[in-house]
């Protein structure tokens, strides 16, 4: 810190006495390249010092709030349902307003690196039962396997919630978009969840589609709520990519089971949401800008 403190006093100094210094060269020439390094090591050390007060004054103003952990239980093989009490944070309730919304959570260690989780429950549940719900894939070495061996009364941090979510209106209203294909894959069926359950009009649809998955059922969460979401107006296609001998439905990747299956009757009234793998959206975008999908109908929340 004492560099940063003192440099600016050091850089002013030679920029004062710069006309006197620039007189005394046009006398002594050779003493010319000495300070042009100078100049430029100075203005070198002031843009660097400049960038990490900038850092560290973005770091300082990150709002951190603590909230208590109400459960931890297995959704599938590797992923975790989380549950987090924020009853007692009404902001972070009111800054979830969108399905595929996502916050930063940290452990209350300060070498624990923080983690982006997408918020599976919809906005309504932290509203009325105070609480946030994750998917979370636990993996070695990392926040979220530590998060993951966690139990209830245990504490953590949680920033506001972040991110604009799907854009819904860019598929409204229902009657003009008739057709909405919901792509997802691991753990970015979280976020899918909370649109699915926030409801957008999947009823008043003719065709709703996700297409989810897995490397086998095992890995597969929220199994128990697809009745539920077929109910709603959403057609459930499980995908896997490495099921046993007695799985009869779709084999391979997401992709590869709607190029098979596509079926899109009119792509100008067509919208999609996609989360998940990266490859997956790459592929299943290019799919549709080829099928007459516009770009823009297209939702990450990304």
């Amino acid at each position: 810190m004492a560099a940063i403190i003192h440099l600016p006093n050091s850089t002013s100094t030679l920029t004062s006495h710069a006309p006197l210094r620039t007189q005394s060269f046009l006398h002594s020439p050779m003493t010319l390249p000495k300070l042009q390094p100078l100049r430029h090591f100075s203005h070198r050390l002031r843009r660097r010092s400049l960038a990490v007060s900038a850092s560290a004054v973005r770091q300082d103003t990150t709002l951190w709030t603590p909230a208590p952990l109400l459960k931890v239980s297995a959704a599938a093989e590797s992923l975790f349902n989380i549950t987090i009490d924020i009853s007692e944070a009404p902001d972070l309730a009111a800054s979830y307003t969108n399905a595929g919304q996502y916050l930063q959570l940290r452990l209350q260690d300060p070498d624990a690196k923080p983690s982006f989780l997408a918020i599976a429950s919809p906005p309504s549940i932290a509203a009325s039962k105070g609480v946030f719900e994750f998917l979370v894939k636990s993996v070695a070495g990392s926040t979220a396997e530590v998060l993951c061996g966690l139990g209830k009364g245990d504490v953590v941090e949680l920033t506001l919630a972040m991110g604009k979510g799907f854009n819904i209106d860019q598929i409204s209203p229902p009657e003009s978009y008739q057709t909405v294909l919901i792509f997802a894959t691991g753990s970015g069926i979280s976020p899918i969840r909370s649109l699915i359950e926030s409801g957008f009009s999947a009823d008043k649809r003719s065709d709703v589609r996700l297409y989810y998955g897995a490397r086998n059922l095992n890995r597969m969460a929220y199994q128990e709520r697809f009745k539920e979401w077929q109910s709603s107006g959403v057609n459930v296609v499980p995908v896997l990519s490495q099921p046993d001998g007695s799985w009869s439905g779709e084999q391979g990747y997401v992709q590869a089971a709607f190029v098979r299956e596509k079926g899109i009757v009119s792509p100008q009234s067509t919208g999609a949401v996609l989360c998940g793998q990266k490859q997956m959206a790459e592929e299943v975008t290019s799919v549709l800008v080829a099928d007459g999908v516009p770009n823009e109908k297209i939702l990450k929340n990304f």
